[in-house]
């Protein structure tokens, strides 16, 4: 195999603008997949990185909910072939106790591989001439034409799935729907409260209603998104965790805001548990530990969900084929070149999930 040329968004440093370059693809090495991308989501995370909150290698090619067509293979790669439609998630190691227990969200190597980028000896790079471009965020970097992926981040789909649909399972739905679905456990009847109705408590809130919950409240402050919200199956929704009456079985914070978390708390039920799933800053929130202590209360973190991409993305696609995934309400679709404008919409609450269209030759 030979390089090919391929066009990506590249961000040149902390805060800098997306650039679109054509750029240099070398062959696939060992267990590289070369994708041609003919979607991707975009997730607040590419927003932190961008900013230079998170330790990636600039220049770098950002992007982490891909999907798109296999167009080659690597040595030792016989998951896919090309030709294959595939979906795009996290990287992991496959080999640490987080991945044997098939939760790969809390692998050793979760922050060298997806994002520092890390390749291993002998696979190929993306290069600006002599100067190679960071093109493995997430495993994948897939704000380009074309993408390496890895055969433990791939997850083939059938081919009369629409790709742009459903790009975002890679990360923002699985991470919302996984909270609830294998987190949680969330049972039939219960109670539960979702903090922030973007793409990942809006996720979360149609697991919830997959799972069979009673009450579902969502809070957020946009309008627009409490009505997408009751569409969805909320029973309540509101702008204000603190004017809710009774206590919840279990909490989703999506927003990242410490300052919620201490009353979230108090408005857990008896043995109730808040899951953290938000991007938060460093430094320390208060809480009451007795209020958790003698309430048997549980605060967990959760990393994409706690859930294996390779079994639990096939299964939201059965819910998503069912219709009790409906993931168009909730996306738009932009030209590639648009990235800058899907990226402004979604920084403004506008779009919940707005996705990138590749130009396909």
């Amino acid at each position: 195999m030979v390089s090919i040329a391929i066009e990506a968004a590249v961000v040149e440093g902390a805060g800098s603008p997306f650039r679109f370059e054509t750029l240099t693809m070398d062959p696939p090495g060992p267990d590289q997949i070369r994708v041609r991308l003919h979607a991707c989501g975009i997730c607040h995370t590419d927003m932190v990185m961008r900013d230079g909150a998170l330790p990636i290698p600039f220049p770098v090619i950002l992007g982490h909910e891909g999907a798109g067509v296999v167009d080659a293979v690597g040595p030792g790669v016989d998951s896919v072939a090309p030709g294959d439609h595939v979906l795009l998630s996290f990287h992991s190691c496959g080999a640490c106790g987080a991945c044997h227990d098939h939760q790969p969200g809390y692998c050793v190597e979760f922050v060298p591989r997806n994002f520092l980028g890390l390749t291993q000896a002998g696979q190929g790079g993306i290069w600006r001439g002599d100067q190679r471009i960071g093109g493995n965020i997430f495993g994948q970097s897939a704000f380009a034409t074309h993408a390496f992926a890895h055969s433990d981040n791939v997850v083939r789909i059938e081919r009369d799935l629409p790709l742009d649909i459903l790009a975002p399972l890679g990360c923002g739905v699985q991470t919302g729907a996984g909270t609830v679905l294998e987190t949680l456990k969330v049972m039939p009847g219960q109670s539960i409260a979702i903090l922030g109705a973007g793409a990942v408590g809006l996720s979360a809130l149609m697991a919830a209603v997959i799972a069979g919950a009673g009450r579902i409240v969502v809070i957020d402050r946009h309008a627009s998104r409490l009505a997408l919200a009751r569409e969805l199956g909320a029973t309540e929704a509101g702008d204000d965790l603190a004017t809710l009456n009774g206590l919840f079985d279990h909490i989703v914070d999506t927003t990242g805001v410490p300052a919620l978390l201490g009353l979230a708390v108090d408005r857990l039920a008896q043995r109730g548990t808040l899951a953290l799933v938000g991007a938060y800053p460093p430094g320390d929130f208060s809480i009451d530990p007795s209020a958790i202590m003698s309430m048997g209360r549980r605060i967990v973190g959760v990393v994409e969900g706690g859930i294996a991409p390779q079994s639990f993305i096939p299964r939201l696609i059965g819910y998503y084929r069912e219709g009790r995934l409906p993931l168009e309400k909730l996306i738009q679709r932009y030209e590639f070149a648009d990235l800058e404008a899907a990226f402004a919409a979604s920084d403004s609450g506008a779009v919940v999930k707005p996705v990138v269209v590749m130009p396909q030759s």
